[in-house]
């Protein structure tokens, strides 16, 4: 069996789960861990164990996309390389701030570039998202690029919000019943947008969502 005619193995759910897959892990240890009472030894102990969690399964994610969905999006590898910098700032020195500031840098850092290309005359979405849109026009790359830099902007600012003003498990609740269904409901908002500027919907597009990554 060839290349061409090997079936691909890639589908919307496994995307989902490469994406929050090691935020679901590290939610999962962090409660496992977390004491029954408030204590701020425990609560710190519970985000290290999770923190270490995170790495690993954030690395292990990045190996599944690569050898089982045959690529690594650029927001991933970022990602990965950002939880593993700041994961070990926080087991090092004890501070889970580091890992809150992980998402605020991720938004921040990718809408500033996909603004920054749109004020340049360069839809920096097309470099990598071409082959989930198929058929879309210029202009809609354009506006999808400036959708997509202000709705990151607006999701940095909201982390840093979450993050000065609630306390860590409910900045961590956020981050999934949260920062998820925006994500989604944001991104099927832009469906009508990108029919209208040429997108081609095939069968086999409408069984698997793009991979947008976090």
């Amino acid at each position: 069996m060839t290349d061409e005619t090997k079936p691909k193995p890639k589908s919307g759910w496994l995307n989902i789960l490469v994406d929050y897959g090691p935020l679901l892990v590290f939610l999962g240890v962090y409660k496992f861990y977390q004491p029954p009472e408030t204590s701020t030894f425990g609560e710190i102990a519970a985000v290290i164990y999770g923190t270490i969690a995170f790495m690993i399964a954030a690395v292990a994610a990045l190996l599944y996309s690569k050898f089982r969905l045959g690529k690594v999006s650029p927001m991933l590898k970022l990602s990965t390389a950002l939880i593993v910098f700041f994961g070990g700032l926080t087991v090092i020195l004890r501070d889970p701030v580091f890992v809150q500031l992980k998402p605020t840098l991720i938004y921040a850092g990718f809408g500033i570039a996909l603004l920054v290309g749109v004020w340049r005359g360069h839809a920096l979405l097309k470099y990598l998202l071409e082959a989930a849109f198929e058929g879309l026009d210029a202009e809609g790359w354009r506006k999808l690029s400036l959708r997509w830099g202000v709705f990151f902007l607006l999701l940095a600012v909201t982390n840093e919000v979450l993050r000065l003003q609630f306390d860590f498990e409910t900045w961590l609740a956020a981050k999934l019943w949260l920062f998820l269904p925006a994500t989604f409901l944001f991104t099927f908002a832009q469906v009508p947008m990108l029919l209208k500027h040429g997108l081609a919907v095939e069968e086999d597009a409408l069984k698997d969502k793009p991979h947008t990554g976090e």
